[in-house]
Parts: C-alpha cells; sequence; structure tokens
C-alpha cells in the first residue's frame, strides 16, 4: 500500500492550523502584520512545509531530522502565540484554542517521528 503525503493526519493539521493563523493576522493592523504577525505566520507554514520536504526524502533519517525542525516550528509557534496574546493581538480563548491544537499536534507529530522507519514488513 502506498502512501501519499496528505494520508498524514499531522500534516493536514499543521496545514489547518496555519491557514487558522493566516486567516487571524489578516486582521491585524500593519505594524502587528509586519512584525509579530510575518514571523508566526512563517513559522506555522515551516510544520507543514517540513514534514513535507522530509517525506519526500528517501532516508528514513532525513525525514526524521525535517520533522525533527517541525516540531522546533510548533515551539516556535507556541511563542509567538504567546507573545501575540500578551500583546492584545489575540484573546484568552483564541490562544487556548490554537495553543491546544499545537499541543495534539505535537504528540501527533512525536509518533509519526517514532514511526518512521518502522514496521518496514507492512509495506
Amino acid at each position: 500500500m502506498n502512501y501519499k503525503l496528505e494520508d498524514l493526519e499531522v500534516y493536514n493539521l499543521s496545514e489547518l492550523i496555519s491557514d487558522k493563523i493566516w486567516d487571524i493576522v489578516m486582521g491585524w493592523d500593519y505594524f502587528a502584520k509586519d512584525t509579530i504577525g510575518k514571523q508566526i505566520c512563517r513559522a506555522a507554514d515551516s510544520i507543514s512545509a517540513n514534514i513535507a520536504e522530509g517525506y519526500g526524502r528517501y532516508h528514513f533519517k532525513e525525514n526524521k531530522n525535517f520533522c525533527y525542525y517541525s516540531r522546533g516550528s510548533i515551539l516556535e509557534v507556541k511563542s509567538f502565540l504567546r507573545k501575540s496574546k500578551n500583546r492584545n493581538l489575540i484573546s484568552e480563548d483564541c490562544y487556548s484554542e490554537l495553543y491546544a491544537e499545537l499541543q495534539t499536534m505535537h504528540l501527533k507529530l512525536n509518533a509519526y517521528i517514532k514511526y518512521i522507519g518502522k514496521n518496514l514488513n507492512k509495506f
């Protein structure tokens, strides 16, 4: 059975959260967009981009390395979310919702990293 990138739940979740963050940032004023907005969008987009790049690699070690970069981007987004909340750019509810989604994604990414290279005989 061949799996596609779009079959990975963690990839799909990362795409959704980056779109949510984009939509939020688009409502900010120019200064907020130009400073923290660009950074949080790039970090959020980097989560799925690194999963995709790793998935396209032929070696399991490379795939894992790109997933580690993705995991770092999750933490970067969490940091920018905290800053956004502290600077009154997002509400406490918005922060809590996105943070919880990032936590779930973080756990799923860790599970995917552990899975990479395992169960080779099943495919």
